[in-house]
C-alpha cells in the first residue's frame, strides 16, 4: 500500500517496480491511495487498473492534520490481506523486495517488520553526506529492534499484520501529529508486544529513495522527523535522545570556551574524538552492508558538522510548524 500526493515525476517508477516482484501475482494487492493530488499523480496511478493497481482517492469535507495517515488507514480499510506492506510513492525496490519479506514474515511470524532504506543516485557531496547519516539512523533503528527497544524504523519499507494494526487502534491517539504513521505506530505495538517486532537485515529487502537536493529541504525534513518526539511512549529512549542532544550541547559549549581557557579546548578535543571513534566503528558495517564503503570517508566532514545540525534540529523539531506537501502542519 502506498499513500501519495503529488508524485507524478516519479510515481510510474514505483508502481512499475511494484509490478515486476517476483512474488505471486493473485497473492498480492497493490493499493495506492491519492491524498488531494493537485498533479497527474491520480491519473498516472489510474492507467495502470488493467494491471491490478487500485487507485483510492481522499476526500475530506474538513481539514486533518494528518492526511498521510487517513490515506494509509483507508488502504488498510480496503484491504483483504493479512500483512500490509508500505512504502512510499517516490521510492525503488528490487524483483525480490516483496517476496524477502513475506518469507520473512512466514518464517518467523513477527506481528512487524522494518526493513532497510538508503539513498541513491546522489549528484552532490550534500546529497552523499545525507546518505552516510540516513544510513546511521537507519542502523540506529534496527539496533534498537534487535534489543527490543523497538522506537524507530521508516515508513518506506514497513510491513505489519493488519489485525495488529487494529488491535492498537490504528493510529488513534497519534493522529494529531501530521507524521509518524511509522515510528510511532511502531511504538504503539512495542508497548503491547514487546519482542514481537523485528528488522529484516538483507539485501533484496532494501528500498531505495532520494536525499534532499538543498539545505532548505532537508531540515524541513528533519524538523518533521524531530516533531514525533513528544510522542515517544520509551522514556528511556527519550532520555537517550536527550542525552546525545545535550552531549552535542556541550561540545558546542566547550569549543566555544576554548577562547578563554585552553582546558576547554582539550576536553572538546577528547568528546570529538571520542564521538568520532564510535561512529567510525558504528557505521563500518553498515555502509558495508549497503554496498557504500566509500561514503565511511565522508565522517571526516559529517561529524562535525552532525554537532551544529543535530542540536538545532533538536531546538526546533518541537517548536515550530513546517510545511510538507504543500500544506502547513505540525
Amino acid at each position: 500500500m502506498v499513500a501519495a500526493r503529488n508524485e507524478e515525476e516519479k510515481i510510474a517508477l514505483t508502481i512499475n517496480d511494484i509490478l515486476a516482484q517476483d512474488y505471486p501475482k493473485h497473492l498480492t494487492e497493490i493499493i495506492f491511495c491519492d491524498d488531494h493530488s493537485t498533479d497527474r499523480t491520480a491519473e498516472i496511478i489510474r492507467s495502470y487498473e488493467a494491471q491490478g493497481v487500485k487507485l483510492l482517492q481522499l476526500n475530506e469535507g474538513q481539514g486533518l492534520n494528518s492526511y498521510k495517515k487517513k490515506a494509509i488507514a483507508t488502504a488498510i480499510g480496503v484491504s483483504t490481506g493479512e500483512l500490509m506492506v508500505a512504502t512510499d510513492a517516490d521510492c525503488r525496490m528490487g524483483a525480490k523486495w516483496l517476496s524477502s519479506i513475506v518469507n520473512y514474515y512466514e518464517t518467523y511470524q513477527p506481528l512487524m517488520i522494518s526493513s532497510p532504506v538508503t539513498y541513491f543516485e546522489e549528484t552532490s557531496l550534500f546529497e552523499n553526506l545525507q546518505t552516510l547519516e540516513f544510513g546511521y539512523l537507519v542502523a540506529m533503528g534496527a539496533s534498537f529492534i534487535g534489543n527490543n527497544r523497538a522506537s524507530t524504523c521508516n515508513g518506506a519499507n514497513f510491513a505489519y499484520r493488519k489485525d495488529t494494526f487494529y488491535e492498537v487502534g490504528g493510529f488513534k491517539g497519534i493522529d494529531d501529529l501530521a507524521s509518524g504513521d511509522d515510528e510511532l505506530l511502531l511504538q504503539k505495538v512495542a508497548e503491547r508486544h514487546p519482542g514481537r517486532i523485528a528488522f529484516l537485515k538483507l539485501r533484496d529487502a532494501i528500498v531505495y529513495t532520494h536525499a534532499k537536493v538543498n539545505l532548505k529541504e532537508f531540515l524541513n525534513q528533519r524538523r518533521r522527523w524531530a516533531s514525533k518526539s513528544t510522542k515517544y511512549k520509551d522514556k528511556k529512549v527519550v532520555a537517550l535522545a536527550v542525552g546525545i542532544w545535550m552531549f552535542n550541547v556541550s561540545l558546542l559549549a566547550n569549543a566555544a570556551l576554548s577562547f578563554y581557557a585552553g582546558w576547554f579546548f582539550r576536553l572538546f578535543l577528547v568528546q570529538f574524538g571520542l564521538k568520532f571513534i564510535f561512529e567510525l566503528a558504528f557505521l563500518l558495517p553498515v555502509t558495508a552492508f549497503f554496498k557504500r564503503p566509500k561514503l565511511t570517508w565522508l565522517l571526516i566532514l559529517l561529524s562535525p558538522i552532525h554537532i551544529l545540525y543535530f542540536v538545532y534540529v533538536g531546538l526546533i523539531g518541537n517548536t515550530r510548524k513546517y510545511v510538507w506537501k504543500g500544506r502547513l502542519v505540525r
